[in-house]
């Protein structure tokens, strides 16, 4: 139903660049997924290491390398190379790796693969973060964590499970997660790590642990409607500890890109039909941001006027192929000036007729941190379902499963 307080005339392009805040410093900065170069005060001569890393920011091994280097403060350089869910590998890459496989370490000129042996030849060469990789007891902890993610790809992949089935599945997930549990209370901190269990950041046997529980926090709440943190508050303090880092922060997804990159890169992951899940997946899928499963990153402001203008800076510096690439072409360009009008101003401009489903294609494609960080992405999110809902239901092809080509960055690139 059109709102009649609404008005016709969103912000031109140029009112909303003159809004654009300061840019980032990406190579001294806050860890950011766009950065190319991260010295932490350190010259550029200083860099031994280059981590080659997924366009995406969203590789889970990816991941733990990068808040490794992050959390030890090493400076490095990074490329980006696209993961085959996405697109076409590099040449150049599968030149320098014929496996393709990321992550790939380059540390003074030694090529490294597999992510556990970067981090302990990064330890030999700089000294661990925390307790070294090759302590017993961070072996431990490394097999429990494969341990958690057997269980929670049993329970999320296996297709087809009855009620009785899924249930199992359910338990022998949680009895994992209370082992973790467990050797959170060891310590009697916030950490796993057995050298730091009450410092100030995490070590190793964390960021062990980080790529993963982050995606079952969002994948078993939008497939099977299960409430991780809810279920686990030894898990959801150490998940708050992290959300209180900017560092993690700077790495971290959200609940929609997760929900919609893992099913290609898992071989599938399976919804089990239950009212919470139901209810889960449709408010992830709407954009509408924070659900009862999922915590406001502590210490990362709220959905806001500054969240809210640096999700505009990809949007502007983007806004030729976005429009390109989506099924409204150049009909996108007032219902998206719509959106940001209300996201940077609170003011309701009726979109175009016609505009909720180009509106909501582009909703369901930001990707969490490739394009900004957790909380812009929420903003941009909502504003574009807000926008679309003035325009009625209409909803665009569903994202694809077996791949996720639609997200190709090369256009982007190009641009």
């Amino acid at each position: 139903m059109a709102d009649p307080a609404a008005s016709d005339q969103p912000l031109s392009w140029q009112a909303l660049e003159a809004m654009l805040p300061e840019p980032m410093d990406r190579v001294q900065g806050p860890t950011n997924a766009q950065a190319t170069l991260r010295l932490f005060g350190e010259p550029e001569s200083a860099v031994r290491v280059t981590l080659y890393r997924d366009h995406h920011a969203w590789c889970p091994y990816c991941q733990k390398v990068w808040l490794w280097l992050e959390f030890r403060r090493i400076p490095y350089r990074i490329r980006k190379v696209t993961m085959r869910c996405y697109g076409p590998k590099e040449a150049w890459f599968t030149a320098k790796v014929p496996s393709g496989m990321l992550p790939v370490l380059e540390l003074d000129g030694r090529l490294i693969t597999e992510s556990d042996e970067i981090l302990i030849a990064l330890e030999r060469a700089f000294g661990p973060l925390g307790e070294s990789m090759q302590a017993a007891k961070v072996r431990e902890l490394r097999q429990l964590e494969r341990l958690l993610f057997r269980a929670w790809c049993l329970w999320l992949c296996s297709p087809g499970l009855s009620a009785r089935q899924d249930q199992l599945a359910r338990e022998q997930f949680q009895g994992v997660a209370r082992r973790m549990e467990q050797a959170l209370m060891v310590g009697g901190g916030s950490w796993l790590d057995p050298l730091a269990p009450s410092g100030p950041e995490p070590g190793s046997a964390d960021l062990v642990f980080v790529p993963y529980v982050e995606r079952m926090n969002a994948s078993l709440a939008y497939y099977k409607g299960f409430n991780l943190r809810s279920e686990h508050p030894g898990i959801d303090r150490w998940l708050a500890a992290l959300e209180g880092l900017a560092t993690y922060r700077g790495t971290q997804s959200d609940f929609h890109t997760h929900a919609h990159d893992l099913p290609p890169q898992m071989g599938g992951c399976w919804a089990n039909g239950a009212d919470e899940q139901v209810r889960y997946a449709a408010v992830i899928d709407s954009g509408a941001g924070l659900g009862d499963w999922e915590r406001r990153p502590a210490g990362g402001g709220s959905d806001g006027v500054m969240d809210a203008l640096q999700a505009l800076g990809p949007v502007l510096r983007h806004r030729q192929t976005l429009m390109a690439r989506n099924p409204l072409g150049a009909g996108l360009d007032q219902p998206l000036r719509a959106a940001l009008t209300w996201m940077v101003t609170g003011l309701t401009v009726r979109p175009q007729a016609g505009a909720a489903m180009g509106l909501r294609y582009l909703r369901d494609r930001i990707s969490v941190p490739r394009d900004m960080p957790l909380l812009s992405g929420r903003c941009l999110r909502q504003a574009l379902e807000r926008t679309a809902a003035l325009d009625g239901d209409g909803q665009p092809e569903p994202l694809p499963i077996q791949h996720r080509f639609d997200q190709d960055p090369r256009p982007f690139l190009a641009a």
